[in-house]
């Protein structure tokens, strides 16, 4: 995807301002706060999931929260269902690549999650998402990652890795689970993906809401057979029932709602980095609602995640802004 201003049609013809335009007017509050919100309520997810009743396959849960989720972005995205019929063949693939994208990542997450634990498969697919996503910007020229974009990234991984590994660190150490680490891999590389295909997209002047809506509606078609395959008595259930639709409503439709809009204003490899707070925001849940209990260290970890992503928030400021910026 170059970005060679030479080749583009200037912005009076086409309607909207240029990349380092918006990137330049751009705040906190358009920005990484959308994107800081969403990751907060993702780290809510394990803890929901945890309540889903007794017997109830992670994956299929979490393709079924995708499932009503993906629905409900696509059904209420103003433009949504035009968009794939009205754009190029290039941007057609591009959405057919999001969707795969974002259906890849439950069906490789939950599965990682049961081979190698959340600890491990937390920390290779979020702390791997954002250095993929660098790397992928890189590669395919819609951004060149910045010294500070690249302190502030290793930081927040650091800090991850403290933070999600450091119950561990005093205990006896388990075999690594190969396949369990690659599905994680996976999971980090498909949450790349699709912030890098979401965030060019919207910033080529379409509709967050439609962008948004089209893959995950995409996405949900795509892993609706894994959940009419997997679903069994738990479904139904009340409790089963009220899991699903947290997960659908406020974590996928509401969360991606919001991660779009920040993508709006920030570069994917920056918001790959912020929502590794969720891992965080799931620590400090599990001390305060589960009764888990955290070693110094990863409240060290804890620290330093923060200082990460409080570099990350003060370099749109601070940065001197570039036409290269998506």
């Amino acid at each position: 995807m170059p970005n060679d201003t030479s080749s583009q049609p200037s912005p009076a013809l086409t309607g909207r301002a240029p990349r380092h335009s918006r990137a330049r007017h751009a705040s906190l509050l358009t920005g990484p706060l959308p994107i800081l919100t969403a990751a907060v309520l993702w780290g809510t997810t394990g803890t929901a999931g945890s309540l889903a009743p007794t017997g109830a396959p992670a994956a299929a849960v979490g393709a079924a929260g995708l499932v009503l989720g993906g629905l409900l972005l696509f059904l209420t995205a103003p433009g949504g269902r035009s968009l794939p019929r009205t754009r190029t063949g290039g941007e057609r693939g591009l959405l057919a690549l999001g969707a795969l994208a974002v259906a890849g990542y439950p069906l490789s997450f939950y599965p990682a999650v049961a081979r190698t634990g959340v600890a491990v498969a937390t920390v290779v697919a979020l702390g791997g998402a954002p250095v993929l996503a660098g790397l992928l910007a890189w590669l395919t020229r819609q951004s060149r990652p910045t010294v500070r974009w690249a302190a502030a990234t290793a930081t927040a991984v650091l800090g991850c890795v403290a933070l999600v590994l450091g119950p561990g660190l005093t205990g006896a150490g388990t075999p690594v689970d190969l396949p369990g680490v690659l599905l994680a891999a996976a999971a980090g590389l498909s949450y790349a993906v699709y912030a890098l295909v979401g965030g060019e997209l919207i910033a080529r002047g379409h509709a967050s809401g439609a962008v948004m809506g089209v893959m995950f509606g995409g996405a949900a078609v795509l892993v609706l057979p894994v959940v009419l395959w997997s679903a069994g008595p738990w479904l139904p259930t009340a409790r089963g029932a009220l899991v699903v639709l947290y997960l659908g409503v406020v974590t996928t439709f509401l969360c991606y709602r919001l991660f779009g809009y920040g993508l709006r204003h920030t570069t994917a490899q920056t918001a790959t980095t912020l929502t590794l707070v969720e891992p965080a925001v799931a620590a400090v849940l599990g001390v305060a609602v589960l009764g888990e209990r955290l070693p110094a260290v990863s409240w060290c970890g804890l620290a330093v995640l923060a200082l990460g992503v409080v570099l990350l928030t003060r370099e749109r400021r601070a940065e001197p802004q570039s036409s290269n910026r998506p």
